[in-house]
């Protein structure tokens, strides 16, 4: 079945790797670096050579452009990387060697827990999604988290993980505090007790005004008072009711009714309990009208002390609630946290930890809460208030450890997320992450206890750590051991298990596991990169980057970028070097290259007078050629070229986002986003881009609300393209339909360039072809292409297979081919309009381009079962889950079981998909099926 088209401009299937990359060892001695050559390389610019090394890394401002020609030990003065000292990235996270079974075993947990456990096991789940390369799982685990917690403190660290997880403060004119209109994020909702996840989707209550005064004064009245005592403290005298006062609390109730000498005394002395007469004052009121809103914040605060020491839990509840309204800003909280602690003031110091944690990451360097979370001192106090979890120090430990991976902050967190860990995978995680920083911190004999730890709580991906550990330590063969025995005791070895251990062997021994090691997990970068640079040690510079463009093809990352680079410098290819460069500091702004020698703007500067120069309108003819070329990376590298002269642009902003989108780096996009938001000159521009991010972040509704005030303010090409885009979004019928293809055709009435209506005329098309208006989509997709909008061949390709002419769709497919820089979508695509024979060598061209793609796993499966070649179908699907937990690819294989009566294996892949998509309704009804009692 063909798949809507909509769904090709903005993939919502997106991933979050593109962060923090692997360090390349160098070679530092020149004589290792390939001989100079002719041209470019002759030309030595000595002043330049020296101004690079002692200048590697400087602000942008203070650079300067030398239009001249540079040597190679200038662009390279570091050398290239050395093979033998390459090492893989240690992944931080949960990585299990069954990962459907862990997806099968959680979704279990989260279905057996009762109501108030939910929330913990959802947490679990988050943990295991945070190692999968889909963040949108990640998001929905935290928001099911939040919708299940039970008490405040829960509500308030995954509200603010939820927030920060969208990094609302990149927006301006928006503050930590700002509400997103949902009960689930919303700060004032975090605050409320109770469990009641019905309600963690709704709308919250910021928009009611709150009144507090007004009438109170007048209750607070003490002309019609009848006054039975009084307490005197110093020399002034405080007129109460004594019952009132006795209402308060026992140790009250006891002095003034219990037989004491005060309970026949009208005047008491209260001068030396620490209690000032306008305090007393205060508490009288109280007594009366139970409120305390009336009363400036430090007559609060010590109402707050005087209900501690007299045990008056209502005025302290009061109080603690009315101070914890009072935090809003970091000052605030930083003034009221010393109190909340010293008095146990629950609420008080929720509100002030949200406050912090919604201040996140820019707080990990501010030395006041630091200390609050990471100190001895500072921990017990919030434990005792009720504060101290597993939950907030993870939260803190992620976002440390994003921040700076080595810092005495990060181990401090991770330190307090040890202490709290309770169930078996927080002992993992904990251990595993304090083990990887450790080792990034070259403190290897902790970094291999810590492993170890987490070994021995059950996570086998940590004795990769443990090996590393050791191998740093100069115990090669003690390494290659542990690996070697994981790998034959392992009844199905997984492609990071061969990676590692081919650190520890070497020649023909550790080419082959790393051939295996992309065998079984194409998607692990470090075997490419290895390769790449044993080829570029050889001086076989275009095999090197040919081997790179394999994984390039479908996994776009800094490091691998920052490589392609390095080889393209080194063959002289210095406009395929800056077009890498450009396109890694639009994943990664700050990059440093090099071994964190160079920013990645200053190469940028040195290649710049190497290539040809191209004006604006050079670059916009660029662009147009290589978004029609679907070169992403290409076009990438133009749009950060274009910003550079005109950083203000919001609309190259926007195109940065959707290139970023279609290359699944779903981070940098909305961050491009955001940027385009922040520049918009007009209200009706920074409205669509705020839809986008809203649609981006699965807000639809109030997308759509966004793209309706914008169109009301003034009528605009992305205005109406992105109502309808996020209309077409669900299923549509025929009076939907009709209503998109009215956006779609207002929008095309509006001024806008070839590229965006390229895409109107695409996505017009698919929605004619949705309504069976052939000829009408036939002209669309035509229409497209003469502006050259390329992937208007498929859709064309489909207008011709349904009109029966599957030679013709055959052909526009292959003409897809033959233009995309990345066709694996292509040959997937073209397989639908050939023979089997043919649609196999498409379909195994599609899977060596980019293995990523599911469809040509479940076809050739579908192929199998038909022959009756069951085992080899489950096999074919097993090969592709082992690398990437797909909901089709799961309950596919979960039906192949099933046929097969192989019910168990078939209840776990059901399970398994079902926590992937807990609402996919044909996963559903056969787990429903294959758990029904056999006759």
């Amino acid at each position: 079945m063909q798949p809507n088209l909509f769904t090709t401009m903005r993939s919502l299937k997106l991933i979050e790797g593109c962060k923090a990359t692997q360090v390349y060892a160098l070679n530092n001695n020149p004589s290792s670096s390939p001989p100079p050559s002719t041209g470019l390389r002759e030309k030595v610019l000595q002043h330049l050579q020296d101004h690079f090394r002692v200048n590697s890394i400087r602000s942008k401002s203070s650079r300067t452009h030398q239009n001249a020609a540079v040597s190679l030990d200038s662009l390279l003065p570091h050398g290239l990387p050395v093979s033998d000292l390459l090492e893989p990235h240690i992944d931080p996270s949960l990585k299990f060697v069954d990962s459907i079974e862990k997806l099968a075993e959680v979704h279990r947990r989260i279905e057996n827990s009762s109501q108030l456990e939910k929330s913990d096991a959802f947490l679990e789940q988050c943990a295991i999604f945070r190692g999968l390369t889909d963040p949108k799982l990640f998001r929905r685990s935290l928001r099911s988290a939040r919708q299940h917690a039970v008490n405040v403190h829960t509500k308030l660290v995954l509200s603010s993980w939820l927030r920060y997880e969208r990094r609302e403060d990149e927006l301006i004119g928006t503050t930590s505090m700002d509400c997103c209109g949902r009960n689930l994020e919303c700060p004032n909702a975090s605050l409320v007790s109770g469990y009641d996840p019905e309600s963690g989707y709704d709308r919250c209550l910021c928009s009611r005004v709150e009144t507090n005064g007004g009438d109170e004064t007048s209750e607070c009245s003490t002309s019609e008072v009848d006054y039975d005592m009084s307490f005197c403290i110093g020399d002034e005298e405080v007129r109460c009711v004594r019952y009132k006062i006795v209402s308060l609390s026992r140790p009250f109730k006891a002095m003034l009714y219990g037989g004491f000498r005060e309970t026949r005394l009208s005047a008491i002395n209260f001068t030396n309990n620490g209690v000032s007469a306008e305090g007393m004052r205060a508490a009288e009121a109280f007594s009366r009208v139970g409120k305390v809103e009336m009363f400036p914040i430090n007559i609060v605060l010590e109402l707050l002390t005087l209900a501690n020491r007299f045990c008056c839990d209502e005025l302290k509840t009061a109080c603690d609630s009315y101070l914890s309204r009072l935090v809003k800003d970091l000052d605030g909280a930083l003034s009221l946290i010393e109190y909340g602690l010293e008095e146990a003031a629950y609420l008080l110091v929720a509100a002030c930890v949200q406050v912090f944690l919604r201040e996140l990451p820019s707080l990990m360097r501010n030395p006041n809460v630091v200390k609050i979370f990471c100190s001895v001192e500072g921990r017990e106090r919030l434990g005792l208030v009720g504060h101290g979890s597993f939950v907030l120090y993870l939260f803190l430990s992620q976002i440390a450890m994003e921040d700076d991976m080595k810092s005495n902050t990060t181990v401090m967190l991770l330190e307090c997320l040890v202490e709290y860990a309770v169930e078996a995978w927080q002992k993992q995680l904990a251990c595993h992450q304090l083990g990887a920083v450790m080792l990034e911190r070259k403190e290897y004999k902790d970094a291999e206890r810590w492993f170890s730890s987490a070994v021995e709580a059950g996570h086998v991906y940590s004795l990769v750590g443990v090996a590393r550990s050791k191998f740093k330590r100069g115990h090669r063969y003690s390494a290659y051991k542990i690996m070697n025995s994981l790998i034959s005791d392992c009844s199905a070895a997984t492609g990071w298990m061969h990676q590692e251990r081919s650190l520890y062997c070497s020649g023909k021994e550790k080419l082959l596991d790393l051939d295996m090691a992309t065998d079984l997990d194409p998607t692990l970068t470090f075997p490419y990169k290895f390769r790449a640079v044993s080829l570029a040690e050889e001086s076989q510079f275009g095999a090197a980057v040919a081997e790179l463009n394999k994984i390039m093809g479908f996994k776009v990352s800094p490091d691998c970028l920052e490589m392609r680079a390095w080889i393209s410098i080194a063959m002289e290819d210095y406009e395929g070097a800056l077009k890498d460069i450009r396109a890694l500091l639009t994943l990664e702004p700050n990059f440093l290259m090099f071994n964190k020698k160079i920013h990645g703007d200053h190469m940028v500067e040195l290649l710049r007078p190497l290539v040809q120069q191209w004006n604006q309108a050079d670059c916009w003819m660029q662009l147009y050629d290589r978004w029609s070329s679907v070169d992403d990376i290409g076009s990438l590298a133009v749009v950060h070229h274009m910003l550079a002269n005109d950083p203000g642009k919001s609309l190259l902003r926007f195109r940065q986002s959707l290139l970023l989108l279609r290359l699944n780096c779903q981070k940098a996009a909305l961050r491009s986003l955001r940027l385009a938001r922040n520049h918009s000159k007009s209200d009706h521009e920074r409205l669509v881009y705020e839809g986008w991010i809203l649609y981006d972040t699965g807000h639809r509704e109030e997308a759509l609300a966004k793209a309706e005030e914008s169109i009301s303010i003034q009528r605009s090409f992305e205005a109406y393209f992105l109502k309808a885009y996020a209309l077409a979004d669900s299923a549509l019928d025929p009076e939907s339909s009709k209503y998109v293809i009215q956006l779609l055709e207002e929008a095309l009435r509006c001024p806008s360039d070839g590229l965006r209506k390229g895409q109107a005329l695409n996505n017009l098309g698919s929605v004619y072809v949705d309504c069976d208006k052939l000829d009408l989509a036939a002209d669309c997709y035509t229409n497209a292409l003469n502006i050259k909008h390329t992937r208007a061949h498929q859709g064309l390709a489909r207008v011709y297979h349904l009109k029966h002419q599957r030679k013709w769709a055959y052909d526009e497919m292959t003409k897809l081919i033959e233009k995309a820089r990345n066709n694996a979508s292509a040959f997937e695509k073209r397989s639908e309009y050939c023979d089997r024979e043919m649609a196999q060598s498409d379909l195994g061209m599609a899977t060596l381009l980019d293995p990523l793609r599911t469809y040509p796993y479940r076809y050739r499966a579908a192929v199998l079962m038909d022959d009756h070649k069951e085992t080899e179908a489950i096999a074919e699907l097993s090969r592709a889950l082992a690398f990437k937990p797909d909901l089709q690819l799961l309950h596919l294989r979960a039906a192949f079981y099933e046929s097969m009566g192989k019910s168990a294996e078939a209840i776990r892949d059901c399970e398994a998909a079902l926590s992937l998509d807990p609402n996919h309704t044909d996963t559903i009804d056969l787990y429903n099926k294959a758990r029904e009692p056999q006759p």
